[in-house]
Parts: C-alpha cells; sequence; structure tokens
C-alpha cells in the first residue's frame, strides 16, 4: 500500500522547451544602425553621386567622355589645366570674385540698417513698410528687367558691364531685409533701452551692440547672398553678355560649348572649378550659416 501512495506521489516534470537564441549584440547593433541610417544613406548618395560622375567625366578622354563607361581607362589630369589656360578664364575669375564680394557687402551694409528700423523703431506706417519689403520678394527679376536694362545701359551706358548688377545692392535687398528683422526681433529692447539711457545713439547700438549679438544671423544672409552672386547666370547674360572682358564664372562656361559639339570633359573639368570655392566657402562657415538660418524667424 505504501508503495502505491509513494509511486502515486511521484510528479514527472517535463523538460524546459528549447528557447530560441538571440541575436548576438553586436548583429542587432548593426541591423538597428542600418535601420536608423538607411535613409540618411540613401539621401547622401543621391547628392554625392553626382559630383562622383563629373569628376569622373572630368578626368577622362573626349572620346570616352562621350560613351557610356563610368570609369576612366586613363586619369586625364591635364583636363583641369587645359581649362585654367583658357583665354579669358582668368578674368572670369576677377570679375566673379568682385561681382561676389562687392554684391555681398553692399547688401550687408544697406539692409541692416532697414532691418533694424523695422525691427526696433516704432511709427507710422511701419506695417506698410514690411509689407512693400515682403512683396517685393514675390516680384520675379523678369518682369522689371526691359526698363531696368533701358535704364542702365541707354541713361547709365553702363551695358557691357557688371555695375548694374552690383550698384543696387547698395539699396538693400528685400530677403536679406526681412531675414533680419527676424532675427532683430528676437534681442531683448532692454539691451538697446539701456544703451540710450547711457547716451548711446542709435548708429552706435548698431555697430556696438546689435551688430556682434546677430553675427550668425549676418554670416547667414552674407553666405545666401554670396552664393546667388557666385551663381548668377541671367544678370551677366543680360548686361554683360556683348562684352567678353566682363563675363563671370558661370556665364563663361558656355564658351565651352562649341557650334558642333561639347568638349564634356573640359565642361565638367570647368565645372567642378567653379563649383569648388563655393563648396569650401560652405564647408567652413555651415556652422555660422546653420545656426544663422535656425535662428532667424524665430519670432514673427
Amino acid at each position: 500500500m505504501a508503495q502505491t501512495v509513494t509511486a502515486a506521489a511521484v510528479t514527472v516534470v517535463a523538460p524546459p522547451a528549447p528557447r530560441k537564441s538571440a541575436p548576438s549584440g553586436r548583429r542587432k547593433r548593426v541591423l538597428t544602425w542600418i535601420g536608423v541610417h538607411a535613409l540618411a544613406v540613401a539621401a547622401v548618395l543621391f547628392f554625392i553621386l553626382p559630383f562622383v560622375f563629373l569628376f569622373l567625366t572630368s578626368v577622362m578622354s573626349n572620346k570616352q567622355a562621350l560613351t557610356s563607361d563610368l570609369w576612366p581607362t586613363s586619369w586625364e589630369w591635364g583636363n583641369y589645366t587645359k581649362v585654367m589656360r583658357t583665354p579669358g578664364f582668368g578674368t572670369w575669375w576677377r570679375n566673379t570674385l568682385m561681382y561676389a564680394g562687392l554684391g555681398t557687402l553692399f547688401t550687408v551694409v544697406s539692409s541692416l540698417p532697414v532691418a533694424y528700423a523695422l525691427a526696433k523703431f516704432r511709427f507710422r506706417f511701419r506695417g506698410v513698410a514690411l509689407m512693400l519689403v515682403i512683396s517685393s520678394m514675390m516680384l520675379p527679376p523678369q518682369v522689371i528687367i526691359i526698363p531696368m536694362y533701358i535704364f542702365w545701359a541707354k541713361q547709365m551706358h553702363l551695358s557691357g558691364t557688371l555695375w548694374p548688377l552690383i550698384i543696387p545692392m547698395a539699396f538693400g535687398d528685400a530677403f536679406t531685409i526681412f531675414l533680419l528683422r527676424q532675427f532683430l526681433l528676437t534681442i531683448p529692447s532692454e539691451y538697446l533701452d539701456a544703451a540710450r539711457v547711457d547716451g548711446c545713439g542709435e548708429l552706435r547700438i548698431l555697430i556696438s551692440i546689435v551688430v556682434p549679438m546677430i553675427r550668425p544671423a549676418i554670416a547667414a544672409v552674407a553666405l545666401f547672398q554670396f552664393f546667388y552672386c557666385w551663381n548668377d547666370y541671367f544678370g551677366p547674360q543680360v548686361y554683360a553678355s556683348e562684352n567678353p572682358g566682363a563675363w563671370t564664372l558661370s556665364y563663361g562656361l558656355e564658351s565651352f560649348k562649341g557650334a558642333h559639339q561639347v568638349n564634356w570633359n573640359l565642361m565638367m573639368a570647368a565645372t567642378l572649378l567653379v563649383m569648388a570655392p563655393v563648396i569650401l566657402v560652405f564647408f567652413f562657415a555651415q556652422k555660422a550659416f546653420i545656426e544663422g538660418v535656425t535662428l532667424t524667424g524665430v519670432k514673427g
């Protein structure tokens, strides 16, 4: 009887089911990184691959550049030397630097006082003035190009030069005024009132207090204007096309197109040489550029 009870009391415990082995920690981290950064990697490739194509084509021979080959059979580094020795290429560089440098300087210096007045002064029709600035941003330049050309060519006799493009920048730019105003609105007026109590004039306040506080915004609008002038094709085509001595780099690239054929390898090499300064400027100034763009428009 005792043996029967003891046997009945014994319970059989089944062995645990085998568990699936979890992926290793390294593999899991790799999969997580791929999932998170897949879109970023795709975007980087989308923007980098055109530059890679430009570079590879620029070091090909003229015959290979017309084929479907993607990798150079021989690296023709002399293409860059041929471009640099092109008649007028140095002149185009000088004109572009003058256009971009003076245009950026004139735009920032003339737009800053206007933006300061619209942001910190209280006067009648201030809202109307701001609406006029914003409305001028929406006006395409092609709408006024004919009367402006007649004025500069017939009245001022400045056709064939870049001055019709540089001089108007000394009277302000609507986009630059708007961005600087948006940044100036974020500066507390108490700083300016304290300076006025100490006897500072508005010009001294602008130069000594406001300018140091809005350096990121100034850097951002200066880079915007520099990039615009450097890449401008429409303006030099209208005013300077009749004088090769006033051409800029963007317009001078047209000279690499022949009447019956295009030397694509030289065209790509010239394009990279034109783009290189802009890329370098943005690379070294991207921190100030991004900070200025981020902080502008915080307060409307």
